[in-house]
């Protein structure tokens, strides 16, 4: 893969032949099991009883043997939905897991060739990068804008169209047996309520290949908007504006008059002359600005672009992108979502308010100058209505009163859990949205939103036990904190509930630390050797087949038998065993 990677990378435009034989080998499996079995979906069973439990050397050859002798058909899809934030459904697609697993290393693949391509301004569900550092070139690189441009593709997951992206892909990849299995896996189908369904276009939401093939076959848009940029871009020398100058010459004028006559009887008169010009001066535009640039930046199908330009330019760029979708991609730009807005209002980008600043606010440089130097910059900042109050109202964690105001009330849904689920709930999705919005110029005004989420907490404890909120904060209160005791191995401990010096202090965590997807460089594979030893770590036995028992979590394990004391101490979620212990598991005749 690395090898792939460094040739991609010094020959861009190259192609890549004989990469099938990959997918015949042993490690690629163990390497891909390693990157999905930890994930909670590993457990999760598609249209059969494959699951992440059961996988060893045997299991492997399988594999191999089917696609070696060209035999290997994809499984349909189970489909179930999910519910999306507007009350609609979202359909999700789930493989059986020898599917995942394939899928997972043709992932890798295709991931080595397309990552060292691809352009700097695509950020969704790649190596290393994430809606933060979307954010992040927004912020820096989009000051100046004039105007937005609000990208959104209509229905882009589910229209993309097969043929074109088989050949999108061999362009890249002389092999047809890659292609021919990459196109196997689109055209698997799906089964709901037992019905099976073809699939005639669209990469299904849930598939392991969905993402890499959605951002390849979306490239072909980020290389148009380049072209565009190219074209659209002017950087002419900037030239300071006739009234700058006009000012900028009679401060001046009344500098020598001072000068050159400090006891005349009208320097007074100059020095507050040049006082009040100096203040003109900070209000009065620099620069005559007549070039024009294009600034991008996108995330899966969703995408932004600024323009320093005139309204009409930005009507003839969402045209032109426009028509290369319907006639290249054979997707469709949603006329509805994808607005122009001017930069001094928001415009919506990943649930963020994004502007630019028109400040005449002045700051004092190192040097002593004097300048507005917040103008001109990129603002991003919470929707509190839209997407703070609707979360509060939606979870049933505030009310919002006659006059407008959201009070907390007591969460229904919480009150049969324990304490401590119930405060790691409200931890969990206060940290979950501070961290997401840690960005926004307006973050302190979350505080609000803190102490909504405290008092309902708070309410929802008091209505489980039958008390007023006061007790409820004063009986569990820890110092100036309060918070709920658990149980460990090492005695009692308390969750504290969250405040905003807590949350304060993460913001200044590294960006690079935050909601990145993260990019594996380990090449220790433990699974794989616990496997090659041939050693049953329950009965012990060695040199006989063995396979991994997988749970789908540590919590889950409610029971007193050795596999289950096993797995809880040696704190994994799987466990190696030889096929008689693996039997009794399942038969539930294990001591």
């Amino acid at each position: 893969m690395e090898r792939i990677t460094e040739s991609s990378k010094q020959h861009p435009d190259g192609v890549f032949t004989r990469l099938y034989r990959y997918l015949l080998r042993e490690d690629i499996y163990y390497m891909a099991y390693k990157n999905l079995y930890a994930n909670a979906g590993a457990a999760t069973k598609g249209i059969d009883d494959d699951t992440a439990d059961g996988f060893g050397v045997k299991y492997v050859s399988g594999i191999i043997e089917s696609l070696k002798s060209l035999e290997y058909s994809p499984k349909p899809v189970r489909r179930t939905y999910i519910p999306k934030h507007n009350g609609k459904l979202r359909p999700l697609g789930i493989p059986s897991f020898q599917d995942k697993l394939i899928q997972e290393a043709i992932r890798q693949i295709l991931e080595a060739i397309y990552e060292p391509i691809f352009s700097d301004n695509s950020h969704g569900f790649r190596p290393e990068r994430s809606c933060h550092t979307a954010f992040d070139r927004i912020k820096y690189g989009f000051n100046g804008t004039k105007w937005f441009i609000e990208g959104d593709i209509k229905g882009c997951f589910d229209n993309i169209d097969h043929k074109l992206l088989l050949g999108i892909l061999a362009e890249k990849i002389k092999d047809s047996k890659l292609i021919n299995l990459i196109g196997a896996f689109l055209k698997a189908g799906y089964m709901e309520e037992w019905k099976y369904f073809q699939t005639y276009s669209g990469t299904p939401q849930g598939g392991i290949l969905s993402l890499i093939l959605a951002n390849i076959y979306l490239h072909g848009l980020d290389k148009k908007v380049a072209e565009i940029k190219k074209r659209f871009d002017t950087t002419e020398p900037k030239k300071y504006t006739a009234e700058y100058m006009q000012v900028k010459r009679e401060i001046n004028s009344m500098h020598m008059r001072l000068r050159k006559h400090p006891e005349s009887p009208d320097s007074e008169k100059w020095k507050a002359r040049k006082t009040e010009l100096k203040k003109q001066l900070v209000k009065i535009p620099v620069y005559q600005d007549n070039n024009k640039r294009i600034c991008y930046v996108r995330y899966a199908d969703d995408f932004l672009i600024g323009v320093v330009g005139s309204k009409e330019d930005c009507a003839a760029i969402k045209a032109e992108l426009k028509g290369y979708l319907a006639d290249v991609l054979k997707l469709e730009l949603s006329d509805e979502k994808t607005k122009i807005t001017h930069s001094s209002e928001n415009a919506r980008f990943l649930g963020y308010d994004v502007s630019v600043r028109r400040s005449q606010e002045l700051k004092r440089r190192s040097d002593g100058v004097k300048q507005r130097a917040m103008n001109g910059t990129v603002m991003l900042n919470v929707p509190l209505k839209d997407k703070i109050e609707e979360f509060l109202i939606s979870n049933g964690y505030g009310v919002r009163t006659a006059n407008g105001k959201i009070v907390p009330i007591a969460a229904k849904g919480l009150r049969n859990r324990s304490d401590f689920e119930i405060v790691s709930t409200y931890n969990s999705q206060i940290r979950g949205i501070c961290n997401y919005y840690r960005m926004a110029s307006n973050f302190p005004k979350l505080d609000y939103f803190v102490y909504i989420m405290e008092y309902s907490c708070l309410k929802t404890l008091a209505s489980k036990h039958q008390t007023t909120m006061a007790k409820a904060r004063g009986s569990r209160r820890t110092g100036k904190r309060w918070g709920v005791p658990y149980e460990t191995k090492t005695g009692t401990k308390t969750l504290v509930f969250l405040n905003m010096t807590d949350i304060r202090k993460s913001r200044k965590a590294k960006l690079e630390d935050v909601d990145v997807v993260p990019k594996s460089v380990s090449k220790r594979n433990e699974i794989r050797n616990r496997l090659q030893s041939g050693i049953c770590e329950l009965c012990g036995c060695g040199n006989v087949p063995v396979v991994v028992h997988h749970v789908k979590s540590l919590k889950s394990l409610k029971g007193k038998s050795a596999w289950e004391q096993k797995m809880r101490s040696i704190r994994r979620k799987t466990l190696i065993v030889c096929e008689t212990c693996h039997n009794k598991i399942h038969n539930r005749t294990f001591c």
